[in-house]
């Protein structure tokens, strides 16, 4: 699926999902795309909103360039001014994101510690998985160096299957 952020003649923004580009164009000339506040079929893709933080722009940093003997002394960046939309989307993207980590990965439960080691090991194939591991088991398998990253749950979520 993709999303196109889209917007209609009268400056209404909405989201639309689509198959392909081509889908988007062919209900786009079909006129089967309406605006879901004014009705007007005239409809077109604009630019997204997703950079939630404005204008600010994040440098990329390698780990040669981080050094742990001294505290961090650059200015933190100000908090982002977010409205109801831009939250809505975060949400949105971020459950996104985190369905198709679970839908790629095998689920190996409380089983996560040692199945995550003998991967990291050698001793198991090489594969995405996901389970649940306590803080302290958490820490160690970071001390490890095994790469493992927490998932969220997030807000009027139980859990994604």
């Amino acid at each position: 699926m993709i999303i196109y952020d889209l917007e209609c003649e009268y400056s209404h923004r909405f989201e639309g999902w689509f198959r392909s580009n081509e889908d988007f164009d062919t209900q786009r000339e079909q006129k089967l795309l309406t605006c879901p506040e004014c009705g007007t079929s005239a409809i077109r893709k604009v630019p997204s909103k997703i950079n939630i933080g404005g204008k600010q722009t994040v440098s990329p940093v390698t780990p040669a360039e981080v050094s742990t003997s001294e505290p961090a002394t650059s200015t933190p960046l100000p908090a982002p001014k977010l409205n109801s939309v831009d939250v809505a989307t975060a949400f949105v993207m971020a459950r996104q994101a985190i369905q198709a980590l679970i839908n790629h990965s095998e689920d190996v439960g409380d089983r996560f510690a040692e199945e995550a080691r003998k991967i990291h090991y050698e001793e198991a194939p090489i594969r995405a998985i996901r389970g649940q591991a306590s803080p302290e088991e958490f820490e160690e398998l970071r001390d490890e160096g095994i790469e493992i990253i927490a998932l969220p749950l997030l807000p009027g979520e139980e859990g994604l299957n």
